[in-house]
């Protein structure tokens, strides 16, 4: 009877009127000793309501049962086609809804339905592929800021694919502990990728010059995400690398002279198709032909074999690094020594030595700015301790 008399009511009443009633119904269905016969004609005024033209009616319901795991499974599905403003809530929060729903809705939805299901507490890795794969960047970034979410490496990398460019992306990501190393060096390749373009543009740099620019930039940067990597992330790494055409014999070098074993031992067994041990114990052999050997099976220039050889004797007479900000910066004594090897030798590339002579200058120019760093922080010390400076 109270159905039939709010059914007749609503037809007339003022939107906002319908709307608060329509919220009092809901909540009665849910948490109200309703007869059986009262529930089902109940059920049946709010089914009758999602065709209300008012959203605000449909969403006073949506409201109400987008926490409920014991709302009307129909209603909720309707819901959750509706405008966003009335499925956001469904959306987001809503037990009822399970992958394929999602990931249904992610396809065929605008910005704000993605946005809102990148919000669920529980994001299930499927959901969040189909979000990679096709939702939006502002739901890429909702996703990556919501901690509950399944990503997947796959979709990680998706992401950087897709909307890598967006500085908001690559900040979000970037300060994540936990994201993969393969990952944080696909998107330091795309932050290098915009720089340069964003240089050649303002006509600041040659396309070439700016280029080369970015490809030193990205190598130190991979050195730098390398030295924080092991065992199998590592090993996803130096994959990526190798996919992507990174992993050249500069960059093994790089490593090898900034005393980063790991990164060259496993960058060799990659691309040697030999287990890591098996190159560990070529290596540590010192025999020059069995290093020439390892080189030549994993591809690297017969030119560079040398170079290699001399930073190798020198790594086993000074030591690895064994810290990782050891790991990450060339070694000037290192390159120096190459260097002068190399600038004897007249059998040397010239592409070698350009390289090589780089790395003497960068190498330089990081030892000035570590020494630097020190002189001023024993003055800043000794400025505490005679009182020059406040504590």
């Amino acid at each position: 009877m109270i159905v039939r008399q709010f059914l007749s009511w609503v037809r007339t009443a003022p939107a906002g009127e319908r709307a608060d009633a329509t919220r009092a119904l809901a909540r009665a269905w849910l948490i109200s000793d309703l007869t059986d016969e009262d529930r089902g004609a109940a059920e049946g005024a709010l089914l009758m309501l999602l065709d209300d033209p008012s959203p605000l009616v449909r969403q006073a319901m949506a409201e109400v049962f987008a926490r409920s795991n014991d709302a009307p499974a129909a209603i909720v599905q309707a819901l959750s086609s509706d405008q966003p403003s009335v499925a956001a809530p469904i959306l987001e929060h809503s037990p009822l809804l399970i992958d394929a729903d999602l990931v249904d809705i992610v396809a065929t939805g605008n910005s704000d339905t993605q946005c809102a299901i990148a919000r669920r507490i529980k994001v299930p890795a499927p959901v969040c592929a189909a979000i990679a794969e096709v939702g939006s960047a502002a739901a890429a970034l909702e996703l990556i800021e919501n901690p509950y979410a399944e990503l997947a490496p796959f979709s990680w990398d998706r992401i950087v694919e897709r909307h890598g460019h967006l500085a908001a992306i690559r900040e979000a990501m970037l300060v994540l502990d936990d994201l993969p190393a393969a990952t944080r060096a696909a998107l330091v390749d795309k932050l290098s990728e915009t720089l340069a373009q964003f240089v050649v543009a303002k006509n600041w740099l040659s396309a070439d010059r700016a280029g080369q620019v970015a490809c030193e930039a990205r190598d130190r940067s991979t050195i730098n995400i390398a030295s924080r990597s092991r065992g199998e992330e590592l090993r996803g790494l130096v994959q990526h690398l190798r996919t992507t055409s990174q992993l050249t014999a500069g960059l093994i070098l790089r490593a090898l002279l900034s005393g980063n074993v790991e990164l060259f031992e496993t960058a060799l067994s990659e691309l040697a198709d030999l287990p890591r041990a098996r190159v560990s114990g070529l290596l540590k052999d010192r025999g020059t032909a069995s290093l020439h050997a390892l080189l030549r099976r994993a591809g690297i220039p017969e030119t560079t074999f040398d170079a290699f050889r001399v930073a190798l004797d020198a790594c086993h007479e000074t030591g690895f690094a064994d810290t990782a900000s050891g790991a990450a910066r060339l070694r000037r004594r290192m390159v120096e020594r190459v260097l002068t090897h190399c600038a004897t030798d007249r059998d040397a590339a010239e592409p070698l030595l350009i390289l090589l002579r780089r790395f003497a200058t960068e190498s330089a120019r990081e030892e000035a700015r570590m020494l630097c760093d020190e002189v001023m922080a024993e003055d800043f010390v000794a400025g505490i301790e005679f009182g020059l400076i406040a504590a």
